[in-house]
């Protein structure tokens, strides 16, 4: 498994255990911000891997960048999951979505590269067909960019 799969993967863990938080919705990010890093320092520690490795580094930066702009990524997940609602999407799913959005929306590693790592990674902790669902919805929010990058244009 490469590094930044590793990240990935440390990413979507953290924010896995970040929805089992108890913060207040008006203050979401900043409580998942002052949360999250000791969560990430113990996945770290399981892991033999401390702050100073790339792939911490990595991970740590999908995690607050994923957090900083929630809404955003929580408002284009929702737009492209007809007949779901947010909260009925399975956590780990919605976390797994939301490390992959945030990279579409707001980085330039490649979509493909995003979709595939995505859908390996819920290979790996979901069932089969959590990588079909998370396909679709990734397809269609890069659709949706493609869209707008070429009307900007």
């Amino acid at each position: 498994m490469g590094q930044r799969r590793k990240a990935r993967e440390m990413a979507v863990q953290c924010l896995y255990s970040l929805e089992f938080s108890e913060v207040e919705s008006e203050f979401r990010e900043y409580g998942l911000l002052n949360e999250y890093p000791e969560i990430l320092a113990n996945l770290g520690t399981s892991e033999n891997m401390n702050a100073t490795t790339s792939v911490y580094a990595f991970a740590d930066e999908l995690v607050k960048n994923t957090i900083i702009n929630i809404s955003d990524v929580e408002a284009e997940i929702d737009k492209h999951t007809d007949n779901w609602s947010l909260d009925s999407i399975a956590r780990l799913d919605r976390s797994i979505l939301s490390v992959a959005v945030y990279e579409l929306l707001f980085t330039d590693t490649p979509a493909a590269v995003v979709i595939n790592e995505a859908i390996e990674i819920a290979k790996r902790f979901c069932s089969e067909p959590t990588g079909k669902f998370i396909n679709g919805i990734l397809d269609a929010v890069h659709k949706e960019i493609t869209q707008r990058d070429k009307m900007l244009k």
